[in-house]
């Protein structure tokens, strides 16, 4: 596989991070677990649910010693999100994120995440890096162990009490 870096871009291979003083080519002859830094997300922009398990996931891809507790948390956080999201796309999604976890893939999960950002933008109506768009926001709101309910495909909540009656 040929990567190409431009000048004062960062790669990270297998937990190091590599800086590239000029443009330049690299050959990776094996195999190597890596992420280019368009597709690293800072712990700021961590600022909803998918976008979390992201970065929970990418701590573990990036830091091989913490790859473990990253994958017992994104467990347990995929277990919350498919209680809390009704949306079929973003459903369907993290059931190809779990599968990728499952097999050992954690940048095919990740690319799995990425493609759900969009859904999930449009579902809690946010434009990406909005202000305020915080962690306990979404937990106050919406936290799926809160028995505050679910979240439909249009970013409304289903209650519990009268989704539960209608089965």
């Amino acid at each position: 596989m040929i990567i190409s870096l431009r000048a004062g871009s960062r790669l990270f291979i297998n937990g190091a991070v590599i800086k590239a003083d000029r443009k330049v080519s690299l050959h990776l002859l094996n195999d190597a677990t890596f992420l280019l830094e368009s597709h690293v997300m800072q712990a700021r922009d961590a600022s909803s649910p998918l976008r979390q398990l992201y970065f929970v996931l990418q701590v573990g891809l990036m830091n091989p010693a913490e790859e473990k507790t990253s994958r017992k948390t994104a467990h347990t956080m995929l277990v919350n999100l498919e209680r809390a999201f009704d949306n079929e796309a973003v459903l369907a999604g993290l059931a190809k994120v779990r599968t990728h976890l499952d097999a050992d893939s954690l940048l095919d999960a990740l690319k799995a995440l990425r493609g759900l950002f969009a859904v999930e933008d449009a579902i809690f109506k946010l434009s990406p890096g909005r202000p305020g768009a915080t962690q306990g926001d979404f937990h106050e709101r919406h936290n799926p162990t809160s028995g505050h309910g679910r979240f439909d495909g249009a970013g409304s909540q289903v209650s519990r009490r009268r989704r539960d009656s209608q089965l």
